[in-house]
């Protein structure tokens, strides 16, 4: 399947939404925790199945505003191993040449976890391949109501008029504003919707549900989803005729 892909037309940016760890677990007749821990093995082969491809932007919703409300041992256990996950996965991110960056309400994480976040952040800032970001306590209405009261600040304090605001303000004002929007979207488990991820930046992303539960998700899954985007007829809009004229 990685011989099929066409390295001249990769999609920049690739979203994912990281679902079934859960099920995976309870398959196995174990706590929902034991999905998660296993689920790194995943996050690890599609960060370096990106890399090695040269795709530049992978996005992962690792935990949204809405997994709050989640069981708390659930919770304590996530943000536990995220903590040792990520101080676990600096070597392994500089030996890929890979920049981590995140997106979402940090804030709110517990101190350690926010702090090692924002310590990894900073040691991989050099590194110039892929950008591998984590979307945590992160939703797109959230995000969207952030950009519109910065925005208004803005209104009431005179630095912007109502008339110019445009998609391009709107667009520079969100988390994501360093990087491109998402050319492909992936969502594990069998699951067919977008969960309030990245709601602004997905108008014309195209969209691969598959099967496959998060943690048995490998390369090989990456490059099928890779290869069935590359078949597509990508119009924004246009007719076929248009594009081909």
């Amino acid at each position: 399947m990685k011989e099929s892909i066409n390295l001249d037309t990769l999609p920049q940016h690739i979203a994912v939404i990281m679902d079934g760890n859960g099920r995976w677990a309870e398959q196995k007749g174990a706590m929902r925790v034991f999905g998660h821990r296993n689920a790194i093995k995943a996050v690890r082969e599609i960060a370096e199945g990106c890399a090695e491809l040269g795709v530049k932007y992978l996005t992962l919703y690792a935990f949204s505003t809405e997994n709050w409300s989640r069981p708390a041992d659930e919770v304590n256990a996530l943000m536990e191993l995220l903590v040792n996950t990520i101080a676990d996965e600096i070597p392994t991110l500089h030996k890929n040449n890979t920049r981590l960056a995140a997106i979402g309400d940090i804030d709110s994480l517990p101190t350690k976890c926010a702090q090692k976040l924002r310590d990894a952040i900073t040691e991989t800032a050099t590194n110039t391949g892929l950008t591998l970001c984590l979307a945590l306590s992160y939703s797109g209405r959230w995000e969207l109501k952030e950009a519109m009261k910065a925005i208004a600040d803005k209104v009431a304090q005179g630095a912007v008029k109502t008339e110019e605001i445009s998609l391009e303000l709107i667009s520079a004002h969100l988390h994501t504003k360093d990087m491109p929007d998402p050319e492909l979207l992936i969502r594990t488990s069998g699951e067919m919707r977008i969960s309030n991820f990245l709601l602004w930046q997905m108008a014309y992303t195209e969209l691969f549900f598959t099967e496959v539960l998060w943690p048995d998700f490998r390369k090989e899954h990456l490059y099928e989803a890779i290869v069935d985007f590359q078949k597509r007829e990508r119009r924004f809009g246009k007719t076929s005729a248009q594009l081909k004229s």
